[in-house]
């Protein structure tokens, strides 16, 4: 382990990597060993035993237990322990975004910007937990009185990626606690290190509230075999999934062969419509930050473009010398914008993508390696016809594939013409094109932005999409809703029995 690295992790108490925590505790895993190696330049990082789906038996049983004390815990009281958890991420924000990039790849100020989102949801948690609302409804029935509740749901299995290794799960912690639900976190087997850490910084605030019961947070780490045993858990009534469109499926079929709840935030395969109208200088710059940020590995990634006729030479041209002078290398060392990918399965299958189009006649620029070690590649940029094959494709890593149109209704049409629907944007300063892209008739996806990139949701706004990409809902808005259950409740203050729509049923 490098020297610095292992400096990081001891500030934030871990020496030793344990593959399974139940809240204050560290226990071994008893699988094999998993190798963890950054991307940076393939080193390793660490090495420790991971968990089996036999490991996953005392977090169940913890989880279950706490969570019948912790139901019952005032929502503001239990806002309090994240309130405590924003406050601790606070002091150890630059050792968590060093963790980050040293284990994800990214350059540092996404990394702090990750670990900044961890921050926000914890403040937009706390103030939930005072606003739970409930809805008190107008009665057909004489001195009575119909309303709904809002009560916690039970505990929760979280799965996270990769490529946001910390910001994803707190947009589940964060709102699971304050509803009163525990929270057992299996996170990626390629960033563990992430998940270890956060979990530390959590371990240091549960040792300043006694009262909260071990269960209510836990971590897991091991293979698929133990994604699995999670999502099989009858004693977990909600699972949210954030991956691939394949690992959902998976998921979700297992969850809803028990009749849980799923909640998949899967594939993204985004869209930006550039009209004939846009600023170019602003399109230039969101689309170089939507398509090459986190080295196109982000579920919002922009990977396909597709620009009036009559811009699309001199938008090409430009990008073409954006990307030529792009800072790619070591994420850790000032000035770099883009940072290598998660490893060489990455590299391939960004290759492989790329042959793809050029078997369809795209013409491409960039794709090539540019350094050694590690996974370092030039963005590339694909001037390809809309309906091929590979373009319908979501392929993490920093492809962008380029089309131009000739009428809205067609861009229109080719930006909803692929199975997932996660992110979208128009840029366009023609207020009648931007509010067809945001009606009914406009773009299919969860997020549409007009003048905007795809990436860079704040935590504020629910975040999910539609089709393949699973129609969850994370973070801000009502996706607390999701984490409880719903109670329709009748009181009746009278001495009367009036039945409801007229019935009479004397005896």
């Amino acid at each position: 382990m490098h020297s610095i690295f292992a400096s990081v992790l001891g500030e934030i108490n871990i020496s030793t990597p344990n593959a399974v925590a139940v809240g204050r505790r560290w226990l071994p895993g008893t699988g094999g060993a998993l190798d963890v190696r950054t991307p940076i330049d393939g080193s390793l990082l660490a090495s420790f035993p991971q968990a089996t789906p036999a490991d996953l038996k005392p977090l169940l049983a913890a989880a279950t237990s706490a969570f019948l004390e912790w139901r019952m815990v005032p929502a503001p009281v239990r806002g309090e322990f994240v309130r405590r958890i924003g406050e601790k991420l606070r002091e150890k924000k630059d050792q968590l975004a060093a963790v980050v990039s040293w284990e994800a790849g990214k350059i540092t100020q996404e990394s702090l910007g990750e670990v900044q989102e961890m921050i926000d949801i914890c403040d937009f948690a706390v103030g939930l937990s005072r606003q739970l609302y409930g809805l008190t409804i107008a009665s057909e029935r004489p001195r009575h009185r119909l309303m709904e509740q809002w009560h916690p749901l039970g505990p929760v299995g979280v799965i996270t990626a990769f490529n946001f290794p910390v910001a994803v799960w707190a947009w589940n912690a964060m709102l699971g606690l304050v509803c009163g639900d525990p929270i057992i976190w299996k996170p990626s087997h390629k960033t563990p290190l992430c998940a270890l850490a956060t979990h530390a910084v959590v371990m240091d605030v549960l040792k300043d509230m006694p009262d909260v019961p071990d269960g209510v947070v836990s971590l897991i780490v091991g293979g698929n075999d133990v994604g699995e045993a999670l999502a099989a858990a009858p004693e977990l009534p909600l699972i949210s999934a954030t991956g691939s469109t394949r690992m959902g499926r998976t998921v979700g079929q297992v969850v809803a062969a028990r009749l849980g709840r799923s909640l998949l935030e899967l594939g993204g395969n985004n869209a930006m419509i550039v009209a004939p109208t846009a600023d170019l200088e602003l399109a230039v710059r969101s689309i170089t930050f939507a398509a090459v940020g986190t080295c196109g590995q982000r579920c919002t990634t922009l990977r396909r473009l597709i620009v009036h006729e009559s811009i699309a030479a001199t938008l090409l041209d430009r990008l073409k010398a954006v990307y030529a002078k792009l800072p790619i290398g070591n994420p850790l060392e000032p000035g770099t914008l883009v940072g290598p990918l998660i490893d060489e399965a990455a590299f391939e299958a960004m290759q492989s993508a790329l042959a793809s189009a050029r078997q369809s006649g795209g013409t491409v620029t960039g794709g090539e390696r540019v350094l050694r070690p590690g996974g370092y590649v030039s963005p590339a940029l694909v001037e390809i016809a809309g309906d091929a094959p590979i373009v319908r494709e979501e392929t993490f890593a920093p492809i962008l594939y380029v089309t131009p149109y000739r009428d809205l209704s067609d861009a229109i049409a080719l930006h909803n013409g692929v199975p997932q629907g996660l992110a979208s944007a128009i840029l366009t300063n023609d207020l009648r094109e931007a509010e067809l892209f945001l009606s009914p008739a406009g773009s299919d996806c969860g997020i549409a932005n007009v003048n905007i990139g795809t990436s860079g949701a704040e935590i504020g706004g629910a975040f999910g999409g539609e089709k393949a990409t699973g129609g969850g809902r994370e973070s801000g808005s009502d996706a607390w809703k999701v984490y409880m259950r719903r109670a329709t409740n009748t009181i009746n203050y009278s001495r009367d029995l009036p039945l409801a729509q007229g019935i009479r049923f004397e005896v």
